[in-house]
């Protein structure tokens, strides 16, 4: 039997460069997305934090975490969403129910 929904957690880091407005906007769309998508439990910004790396030469970024629950084909259309939305240097999306 099919699953029809699971649970998820996605950790998104954006580029600290962005500015407070393009951040807000950037943690919206995302928020958006899900909820059109799923139901979203819980968005926890973490704001910026030192990387344990640093990436494209920047060693710090913008956390946020999402929890949500959707059907299983959304979280890999979201991952494919974050690879290519300028600002996001990573994401992690992974499945709560394994």
């Amino acid at each position: 039997m099919a699953k029809l929904s699971g649970n998820y957690e996605v950790v998104y880091i954006l580029d600290p460069n962005l500015g407070e407005e393009a951040t807000a906007a950037m943690v919206a769309k995302f928020k958006t997305l899900v909820e059109s998508n799923g139901t979203l439990a819980e968005i926890d910004e973490w704001g910026k934090r030192h990387l344990a790396y640093p990436i494209n030469d920047l060693t710090e970024g913008y956390y946020v975490l999402m929890n949500f629950s959707s059907k299983p084909e959304f979280p890999r259309e979201l991952d494919r969403i974050l690879r290519i939305t300028d600002g996001v240097m990573r994401s992690m999306i992974v499945s709560k129910d394994e």
